[in-house]
């Protein structure tokens, strides 16, 4: 029994074969970064914004492509992939030099979509017109961070917008054939248990295609290193993050992509917790702890209760 609809089984429904995503490097900014809204950006988030620094080191949109096509051609056997536009906001520029960006992705050979990593708080209507035409064609996914629907936490991490932000970004996404994927991040400040899966029942709502979710590691360089050093930050221990993840993959609906269920931090910038960088472990336990409960993605989701509790409200759809 597969217990959650993971990407790579998603892919293979699509394409039927091994399909990767590539991470790429644009050289874009901020707004958090750059003094639009702060320069000091989100607490866990340093100066390279998990980005690799490819692009101002000379490296083009198309090399990085093709140097991790031929890698990934021979590591995982695939086929075809996609270009995800990862570092800082991929929406944050001119429209000209976006549509430049995209058309050089699109343009190497087997690669079938995008999918762009971005702010809820940079995207336009000129921005989706442009993603839902390469939609008529491609595989379209815009991935919008969101990390909680609390505007308490929000604030607290320096994100630079509320929930409301996203959920205008989500409405106006929706009808243009792009797929939607929300970032959520686990053990923030001040969140408890139930902070977390009200966010997993909250976004289970909101016609929402994907989530990732990550947790909260400390970096070297970031605001969040400072408040651990000072003792007022502690990361949730490993047990607590694998049933927290169970627990939030219950609450999604069943179709509901799970595209990542922990992040991969650089060995070299990790400060803790140390754990953090045993991916595959950590995944094992996750499943492990999913047969062992016996349960599984989309468990304690009820559409009918969500629908009631809309008509009641008087608040209808999203």
């Amino acid at each position: 029994m597969n217990r959650y609809r993971d990407l790579n089984s998603y892919f293979r429904e699509i394409f039927g074969c091994r399909v990767q995503k590539i991470s790429v490097d644009a050289g874009l900014n901020c707004p958090n970064r750059d003094g639009t809204i702060s320069k000091n950006g989100c607490i866990f988030c340093n100066e390279r914004g998990s980005g690799t620094g490819a692009f101002q080191q000379g490296v083009s949109v198309k090399d990085q492509l093709l140097k991790a096509k031929a890698f990934l051609s021979r590591r995982y056997k695939a086929k075809k992939f996609i270009a995800y536009f990862q570092s800082f906001t991929n929406t944050y520029a001119p429209l000209e030099k976006l549509e430049s960006l995209y058309n050089e992705a699109l343009s190497v050979e087997d690669i079938i979509g995008l999918s762009i990593g971005t702010r809820p708080d940079c995207i336009d209507e000129s921005i989706l017109d442009l993603l839902s035409f390469y939609a008529q064609t491609r595989l379209i996914w815009i991935e919008y961070g969101l990390q909680s629907i609390h505007d308490k936490t929000l604030k607290l991490i320096n994100r630079g917008h509320d929930f409301n932000c996203f959920k205008k970004a989500i409405e106006m996404t929706h009808g243009r054939n792009i797929l939607t994927c929300a970032h959520v991040i686990l053990g923030l400040p001040g969140e408890t248990r139930q902070d977390m899966m009200e966010t997993a029942e909250v976004i289970s709502k909101i016609g929402i295609d994907g989530i990732k979710l990550h947790l909260l590691y400390v970096i070297k360089g970031t605001c969040l290193e400072s408040l651990y050093l000072q003792g007022r930050y502690r990361c949730l221990t490993q047990k607590a993050y694998v049933e927290m993840v169970c627990d939030f993959l219950e609450r999604l609906p069943s179709n509901m992509v799970i595209q990542r269920l922990t992040g991969d931090p650089h060995p070299g910038e990790l400060v803790a917790p140390l754990w953090a960088l045993n991916k595959t472990k950590n995944l094992n336990l996750i499943r492990k702890t999913l047969e062992i409960q016996d349960t599984w993605q989309g468990k304690r989701y009820c559409p009918k209760r969500e629908k009631a509790d809309e008509m009641a409200s008087g608040k209808g759809s999203f």
